[in-house]
């Protein structure tokens, strides 16, 4: 009928990226990346996460594998009930010099919701630059994070004019009351060299699991209002 041609007509909605940069703490990384994962799906969009950190093989396809055959992945469905991870560092590598646009790539990713590029900052300044994206920063309670944590930010403010959202992973710690904590550490090296005021996010692993899910939801929610839509063209096919 009618009311259908002009649902046909109508655009999909796009799929949305977003962007975590790791710094080498991938044990505070992942289980905050998984569990934001899950509440994405289920707002029921379907996400896919490209891995940076790890190479695409023959064995284990991924970006390049798609970059390489985009016409052959364009109509590959998603599960809307779950989440997948596609190795990446090649595809990434590929993509460097032209950056990940929307018009160049958004094609490949027709079922997805949520595209979620994890990488390292370096390399996410190569693919993402002033794209106005708000790239996630997980800082895990640890000695070492703060440092490692900064080191990120600065890649990502001089080189691409990032600015990160700050997640700060609250434990309850035996840290001396004069020690400063990772995060005023980053908040203070953040101001002093960065001129840079940074309000994190404080998500909760303190053993309440209904604050901690809470403290997800809604950082799942503010990535998803700063998130960068992609385009859905569809490659050309030439003769």
């Amino acid at each position: 009928n009618q009311a259908a041609g002009l649902q046909a007509m109508a655009p999909l909605a796009s799929p949305k990226l977003m962007a975590v940069a790791s710094h080498g703490q991938q044990q505070g990384e992942l289980p905050l990346l998984w569990s934001l994962c899950h509440s994405w799906v289920e707002l029921g969009l379907p996400v896919l996460v490209l891995d940076g950190n790890k190479s695409e093989t023959d064995s284990n396809p991924g970006l390049i594998h798609l970059l390489q055959d985009p016409l052959g992945h364009a109509n590959v469905e998603q599960d809307a009930s779950a989440w997948r991870v596609l190795p990446a560092a090649l595809g990434f590598a590929q993509l460097s010099s032209t950056g990940f646009h929307a018009g160049s790539v958004g094609h490949l990713f027709r079922s997805d919701g949520v595209v979620l590029l994890y990488a390292s900052a370096t390399t996410l300044t190569q693919l993402l630059k002033n794209s106005g994206l708000t790239p996630l920063l997980v800082l895990p309670p640890l000695r070492s994070a703060s440092m490692s944590a900064y080191q990120a930010m600065k890649v990502l403010m001089q080189d691409a004019q990032l600015q990160p959202t700050v997640a700060n992973i609250e434990l309850q710690t035996s840290t001396p009351i004069h020690m400063p904590s990772p995060v005023q550490t980053l908040q203070h090296c953040a101001l002093t060299f960065l001129g840079l005021e940074i309000k994190p996010i404080t998500v909760s692993a303190l053993g309440n699991p209904q604050t901690s899910q809470d403290d997800i939801s809604r950082l799942a929610l503010q990535l998803l209002e700063n998130a960068v839509p992609l385009q859905r063209q569809q490659p050309q096919r030439t003769h």
